[in-house]
């Protein structure tokens, strides 16, 4: 895919995104990537405290940056996490549901419990889905909008089967969502950044999480009219 990044440039200047999980780890990497294109940030973590490393990271850049917080594996808090951002009063342009949990590997595939099929699903789809339904329908209205959703292509990894029906799902959605959104200027994509060196990926991942970089900006670099409900992979534009 070939693309003008001077005339992108231009358009996510003074653009507000934002980014769940972006206290750490991916998300810090995609924070940072937008924050050079003139992006404004929404950082997200589970807490205030968390999200400090990051905001003073971005301190760097010549743009506005915000703090909201809440577990979103808590519907309470996904509600109360879309309120901070309304109260903002800022347009949501950029969405980049990165956030996503994987919980404990199981040699005894089957023996993961309800409660790790229900909390990944919570954290992994159903909070991608509510922050959509959130802040899809201003973006029409706005003309403008760019979706993301954090997917993986892990696969025979049975140990994580609730990771991975996870991630298929958000596939799945994502398609189902762009489906909604073709006659309009709202492009959403599904993105995998790879196996990286995170606290999810563990200390031995294939790559530095820094690796995540540029490949997570190009979904959110494309036309109106660009791609829209397409897979999108770091690999495919490493550095």
């Amino acid at each position: 895919m070939q693309l003008n990044y001077d005339i992108k440039l231009i358009v996510l200047k003074e653009k507000n995104a934002l980014i769940t999980g972006s206290s750490r780890g991916i998300g810090q990497q995609i924070a940072i990537g937008l924050a050079q294109k003139g992006c404004n940030i929404i950082v997200h973590g589970r807490t205030k405290e968390s999200n400090k490393k990051t905001l003073k990271i971005l301190r760097e850049y010549a743009v506005k940056t915000y703090s909201v917080f809440g577990d979103l594996a808590d519907e309470g808090q996904i509600k109360e996490l879309i309120d901070q951002v309304s109260a903002l009063n800022i347009s949501v342009d950029i969405l980049y549901n990165n956030a996503g949990i994987m919980r404990d590997y199981r040699e005894d595939i089957w023996s993961h419990t309800t409660e790790d099929w229900l909390v990944t699903y919570k954290v992994n789809v159903v909070a991608m889905y509510k922050l959509c339904g959130a802040f899809i329908p201003s973006m029409i209205k706005n003309k403008f909008g760019r979706i993301v959703n954090t997917t993986s292509r892990i696969m025979n990894q049975p140990e994580l089967s609730p990771y991975g029906a996870s991630k298929w799902a958000v596939d799945k959605l994502t398609q189902d969502i762009a489906f909604a959104l073709k006659d309009t200027p709202v492009r959403i994509n599904y993105f995998d950044p790879g196996w990286l060196k995170t606290d999810l990926g563990g200390e031995n991942a294939e790559n530095p999480v820094q690796a995540a970089l540029p490949g997570a900006l190009i979904p959110v670099l494309i036309d109106d009219d660009g791609p829209n409900g397409q897979f999108f992979s770091a690999s495919e534009h490493k550095k």
